[in-house]
C-alpha cells in the first residue's frame, strides 16, 4: 500500500511531508496515562487518533516501535513544582499503597483499551521503572550547566537555556513576557525563577514515594520521564512524537528543553497534539470534576447520558472528528454516531452475502485512493468515513440488483472495506457478536419455515410468522431468491 504522509507538525505549525529518519523503521512517543483514576472520554481521544497513526503507518509498511508511557511517579496536583503527588494522594486517601493505586489503575486503563480495539504499544514504560535513567540525565543537565541544585532538588535553568537556544518555540511563548509577568514572585521558594522547572524534588518526610540521589532522596520532575524513556528506546533524535493538545504547555515544552539541553539537538522531528473533548464549551479533565469515565459511558450511569453506549461507538464518535478539531460531548452526537456505526457495519455484514454478476455496472477503482489521499492528508478519518459511506450506497444498491458486480471486483471491495474500516479505522463488529449470531440463526430458521408455508401456499401461517417478527421489531422483505431481515 503507497502512502504519502502529511501531518500537521506543532512545532513548525504547518502540514509537512512525513520523512522518517531512517525509513521503514518509525519511532513513535505518546504521552500516556497518569494512573490515580479511571480513564473518561477525554483519555479515549489521544488513545485512539495515535492507535490511528499506528494502524495507518504499518499498514504502508513502515515498522513502527510505538513507545506510550505510563505516569505511577512525579506528577504534581500544580504544574508549577507544587502539591502532592497525585498518585501518593489517592494511596493515602484510601490508604493503599501507591504502586497499589498505579496498578488497579493502569489494569483499568488496559481494560478501557481493550474495549476500544486500541492496540497495545511495542513498548510500555513506567515512570518509576526508569529512575536510574532520569537521574542520569539530570546529572548530564547538571553538567552542561542547565540546571542547578536548591534545597535538595535540582531545577531546569530556562535563563540559561534560553541563551543559547529558544524556550518557547512549540507553544510560542516567550520567555521575556513570561518573566516580566511573574518579577514580582522572583526569589521566592527554591527556585531562581517560577518558571524554572523541576528536574528532581527532594521528597518531605511525609512523602510515600521517594528513591536515593546525589541530590536527596526524593522523585523525578514529571517532565523528565518523558525524556529519559524515549531517548532509552527511540534514541537521542526519533520521529514522532505526540499527545493531546493540553501538555503542549509546560510538559512538552520542558521536554524539547530538557532534552535538547542534555543531548544539544531536539529530540523528536514531529509534533502531533490531538484536540480536546469538551462539554458545554470547557474542556474535559479530572482536575475540572466535568468528565465522563468510559465505564459509565458503557453503563450509562451518568447524569448527563440519555442512555448506554458501546465502545464502538465511541471509537465512531471520535474518529467522525479529525484529530486536531474540537468535539464537543452531547447524547445527539453520540446517538448519530451510534447510528453511523450501526449503518456502517450492516453494509459490512451486506457486502458478504453479495453475489457476483458476470459484470461490473459500478465503478469501485478510486475507493482505495480517494481513502488513502484522506489518510494521508493529516489522518483525515472523517473524510474516509465519508468515502465508506459512499462504499455502503454502492453495496445497498447491488444487495437490491439495482447495481452489479464482478466476481474481481467484489474481492477488490470486500478487501478495501476491510482495510480501512477494521485494520486502519480500527472498528470491530460488535453486531456480530455471540448473541446477533444465535438471534440471525433463530431468525433464519424461522423464516425458512416461513418460505415452506409459502411454497405450500399457506398464506395464513406465512402472514402470521411474518407479522410476529415484526411486532418484536424484525422487518422481513421478501427477494426472489429468498428473503433479507433486519431488527429496527
Amino acid at each position: 500500500m503507497k502512502s504519502n504522509l502529511s501531518i500537521h507538525n506543532t512545532l513548525t505549525r504547518k502540514k509537512e511531508a512525513f520523512v522518517p529518519l531512517k525509513a521503514p523503521f518509525v519511532g513513535l512517543y505518546v504521552c500516556g496515562p497518569t494512573v490515580y483514576g479511571d480513564p473518561h472520554l477525554g483519555h479515549a481521544r489521544p488513545a485512539i487518533t495515535f492507535d490511528l497513526l499506528f494502524r495507518y503507518l504499518r499498514a504502508t509498511g513502515y515498522k513502527v516501535r510505538y513507545v506510550r508511557n505510563v505516569t505511577d511517579v512525579g506528577h504534581l496536583e500544580n504544574d508549577a513544582d507544587e502539591g502532592e503527588d497525585k498518585i501518593s494522594k489517592k494511596a493515602r486517601l484510601e490508604q493503599l499503597e501507591p504502586m497499589e493505586v498505579a496498578q488497579y489503575y493502569t489494569d483499568r486503563y488496559h481494560d478501557a483499551m481493550r474495549q476500544l480495539n486500541v492496540l497495545p504499544p511495542s513498548i510500555e514504560p513506567r515512570a518509576s521503572g526508569h529512575i536510574i535513567e532520569q537521574i542520569a540525565m539530570v546529572r548530564t543537565i547538571l553538567d552542561r550547566g542547565y540546571a542547578y541544585v536548591s534545597n535538595g532538588s535540582v531545577y531546569f535553568d530556562v535563563e540559561a537555556y534560553n541563551r543559547k537556544f529558544r524556550y518557547g518555540k512549540l507553544s510560542g511563548r516567550v520567555l521575556e513576557d513570561m518573566m516580566a509577568n511573574t518579577r514580582d514572585l522572583d526569589g521566592q521558594g527554591d527556585k531562581r525563577n517560577p518558571f524554572d522547572f523541576a528536574l528532581w524534588k527532594k521528597a518531605a518526610p511525609e512523602h510515600i514515594m521517594r528513591w536515593p540521589s546525589p541530590w536527596s532522596d526524593g522523585f523525578p520532575g514529571w517532565h523528565m520521564e518523558c525524556s529519559a524513556m524515549s531517548t532509552r528506546y527511540l534514541g537521542e533524535q526519533f520521529d514522532i512524537h505526540g499527545g493531546g493538545m493540553d501538555l503542549m504547555f509546560p510538559h512538552h515544552e520542558c521536554e524539547i528543553a530538557q532534552s535538547t539541553a542534555a543531548c544539544g539537538h531536539d529530540s523528536a522531528r514531529y509534533w502531533m497534539h490531538n484536540n480536546m473533548i469538551t462539554i458545554n464549551g470547557q474542556k474535559m479533565g479530572k482536575s475540572l470534576g466535568n468528565f465522563i469515565t468510559l465505564e459509565q459511558l458503557t453503563t450509562g450511569a451518568h447524569p448527563l447520558l440519555e442512555q448506554a453506549y458501546s465502545p464502538m461507538t465511541i471509537r465512531f464518535f471520535i474518529l467522525q472528528a479529525q484529530y486536531r478539531s474540537t468535539l464537543d460531548f452531547s447524547n445527539e452526537a453520540l446517538q448519530a454516531a451510534e447510528k453511523g456505526y450501526e449503518r456502517l457495519m450492516k453494509a459490512v455484514s451486506t457486502l458478504k452475502k453479495i453475489k457476483p454478476s458476470e459484470a461490473s455496472s459500478v465503478d469501485i477503482s478510486g475507493v482505495e485512493a480517494r481513502c488513502t489521499a484522506a489518510m494521508d492528508d493529516d489522518l483525515n478519518s472523517p473524510m474516509v468515513i465519508s468515502e465508506l459511506f459512499d462504499c455502503v450506497r454502492t453495496i445497498n444498491q447491488i444487495y437490491d440488483g439495482k447495481q452489479t458486480i464482478s466476481a474481481a471486483d467484489l474481492a477488490e471491495l470486500r478487501r478495501v472495506v476491510d482495510l480501512f474500516v477494521f485494520d486502519i479505522l480500527g472498528l470491530r463488529d460488535d453486531l456480530a457478536g455471540d448473541n446477533s449470531q444465535m438471534l440471525s440463526s433463530v431468525v433464519d430458521m424461522i423464516l425458512n419455515i416461513r418460505m415452506e408455508a409459502k411454497n405450500a401456499k399457506d398464506w395464513a401461517t406465512s402472514d402470521k410468522i411474518r407479522d410476529g417478527l415484526a411486532a418484536i421489531g424484525i422487518k422481513v422483505k421478501d427477494r426472489k431468491d429468498g428473503f433479507d431481515w433486519e431488527a429496527e
